[in-house]
């Protein structure tokens, strides 16, 4: 989960589970390609999302990887 203390600019804090409490609300999701999850970080802490509450970063697996041919 990421956090930005202080709001755009401010530190970043993140946190390794648990995940969002039920109570809660999903506003939405983004769906990017980081080349690790550093980078992925950096992309959540811009989120206006991080400034004022938190951004959980999970990982996607690339199932077309696994197809033959």
């Amino acid at each position: 989960m990421v956090q930005v203390k202080g709001g755009k600019g401010g530190e970043v804090v993140t946190t390794d589970g648990p995940f969002a409490e039920t109570k809660e609300v999903l506003g939405g999701f983004y769906l990017l390609q980081c080349a690790d999850l550093d980078e992925a970080i950096a992309v959540a802490a811009e989120l206006p999302g991080s400034w004022h509450g938190s951004v959980e970063v999970r990982p996607v697996y690339d199932w077309s990887a696994d197809v033959p041919g």
